[in-house]
């Protein structure tokens, strides 16, 4: 069986840099932080009182109440982005078989605030009032409704699911996706993911474990990627979503093609809990996996976008494999960590770090990795790479790679390249 060729036809987003693409990609390339307090609510108490928040949403710019009502936070973000994605791709055209248009839009965590604010009422109420729930408190709480509302929207009939694998979720989205087209499952797929964990019990559970930065003093610097002075991630929320389509279908509508996805790996570290595998084993073997699915050799890379979360292990792990995975060539890469200004999105962030290669192909410029001062040296960290520290750089990028790493020990990786005929 031939398979067919994928590429990339719309892009869609809302994050902590922008409420749209162009905005999202000029604020990444002019390396701006997307950190402050938090204002979801008061975290005055929390070690960590700031995060990459969403700016200037309203819910009632996009939703009316009715509709609103039925949607988490993080579904509305999903909603919101797969309509730029959509209409970027002019996917909703008269004569499209919606039966061959899936969706597959996922979350790692889900309607977290939905639950919070559910559970947090029956503890406070539930002895004196007894079991008095939202009815659309499970609808709006589970990981994988934002795909079901998508499809909703736009009547697509095609393969409808969500993926969880936490921080790797819509990165396995996208190779879901990207293998549904190219076995000839579906025409287009509406894909990635959404997260809005930025709540009491999101901020209080990663405190608990030691995960998140502390630095309240200084929240834009806080997300310092290969500085030795990291001392965790910081949470992010949001929404990315890409229009994945076979190739002959999007040139037979006419449809601009951003590039074309060529490969995805997976793998697990089958190690810890949460921790990365201190060697990078994982990682190795994902990376190792999205190459020769794509039938690529390292010296194909051009830019990897790290999973690079700013905490102490998983930068130094995520060094080694790289190293392995590239040998000589690793130092002829771009590498960069977009989490420095976005935070971490947690089943959100492989979408978007997706979306900055597909940019980072089609303009030929790789965002920075901010936050980093030269005296801040790692002696574990070869800083012979070319972590493209605090500024953007200009060159020729044909293919990149992007890793997503989750909790679990769950791996992801996809590769893009310029589409040629």
């Amino acid at each position: 069986m031939e398979l067919k060729r994928v590429v990339v036809t719309g892009l869609g987003t809302l994050n902590p840099l922008g409420n749209d693409v162009e905005t999202t990609w000029k604020n990444a390339l002019d390396g701006v932080s997307g950190a402050g307090p938090i204002t979801h609510f008061d975290a005055s108490k929390f070690k960590t009182q700031f995060a990459c928040e969403v700016k200037d949403f309203n819910t009632n710019d996009h939703f009316d109440r009715k509709k609103a009502r039925q949607l988490d936070l993080y579904a509305q973000y999903a909603l919101v982005a797969a309509k730029q994605a959509i209409q970027d791709a002019a996917l909703d055209y008269e004569g499209l078989d919606k039966n061959r248009v899936g969706v597959i839009v996922a979350a790692g965590i889900g309607g977290l605030h939905t639950f919070e604010e559910e559970a947090g009422y029956f503890a406070l109420h539930g002895e004196e009032q007894g079991p008095k729930y939202n009815p659309f408190f499970i609808p709006k709480m589970i990981a994988d409704i934002a795909s079901g509302h998508i499809s909703m929207e736009y009547g697509f009939h095609g393969p409808n699911y969500g993926v969880v694998s936490a921080c790797a979720t819509s990165t396995n989205a996208i190779i879901d996706a990207y293998n549904l087209i190219r076995l000839g499952k579906a025409d287009a797929i509406v894909t990635g993911g959404a997260e809005a964990a930025i709540y009491p019990a999101g901020v209080g559970g990663f405190n608990s474990m030691h995960a998140l930065s502390t630095r309240n003093d200084s929240p834009a610097t806080a997300s310092r990627p290969f500085s030795a002075s990291r001392d965790g991630f910081v949470m992010g929320e949001g929404s990315a979503v890409l229009i994945l389509e076979e190739l002959e279908h999007a040139k037979a509508r006419g449809a601009k093609i951003y590039a074309e996805v060529v490969g995805g790996g997976m793998s697990a570290d089958a190690y810890h809990l949460t921790a990365t595998h201190p060697e990078g084993l994982g990682a190795k073997l994902v990376m190792e996996n999205a190459l020769e699915d794509a039938e690529m050799k390292p010296e194909d890379i051009d830019y990897i976008n790290v999973h690079g979360t700013s905490t102490p292990v998983g930068d130094k792990s995520e060094v080694k494999a790289i190293k392995e995975v590239f040998g000589d060539h690793a130092y002829n890469l771009n590498i960069s960590s977009t989490k420095s200004m976005t935070g971490h999105l947690l089943g959100a962030t492989g979408a978007l770090e997706a979306l900055f290669c597909v940019k980072a192909v089609q303009d030929d410029v790789v965002p920075p990795t901010i936050n980093h001062a030269d005296d801040d040296l790692d002696e574990e960290i070869d800083y012979n790479l070319n972590f493209t520290f605090n500024k953007a750089q200009k060159r020729t990028v044909n293919a990149a790679l992007s890793n997503t790493f989750g909790f679990g020990g769950h791996n992801a990786s996809i590769i893009v390249k310029k589409y040629a005929e």
